[in-house]
């Protein structure tokens, strides 16, 4: 099965890219963590917020809230896709990275995906 491909792009054959599904997930996972809550007009409470605490000062409340937030949002929104194994937030050097292990419940794939962003400084 093939899923449009995140983000939306033109492959080199002048159609719309697509990804097998495995890798559609990975980047439904992506959206979420790196989406805010009221960024989208249509469905106003998706995303975890992840990228709003990251000013904050670094500390193991800090560290706990993120760890809460973002595994809440999974298990919210992609609960019935997958499967939470383990999940890290580190954030140094202005780039935050969330490394996750988990399992595609419909295709049974096992994958760890490590997602970053830059942050300002």
């Amino acid at each position: 099965m093939t899923e449009i491909a995140f983000p939306f792009r033109i492959d080199r054959r002048g159609r719309t890219a697509d990804v097998d599904y495995d890798a559609h997930v990975r980047d439904m996972v992506e959206q979420l963590l790196f989406t805010s809550p009221g960024e989208r007009v249509m469905l106003p409470e998706f995303g975890c917020g992840l990228l709003d605490l990251v000013f904050a000062p670094n500390s193991p409340e800090l560290a706990a809230t993120l760890q809460l937030s973002v595994q809440a949002a999974l298990q919210r929104w992609l609960g019935d896709v997958i499967e939470v194994e383990t999940l890290e937030i580190i954030s140094a050097e202005h780039v935050l990275r969330v490394g996750l292990a988990y399992v595609v419940l419909p295709t049974g794939a096992r994958r760890t995906d490590v997602f970053e962003a830059g942050v300002a400084g």
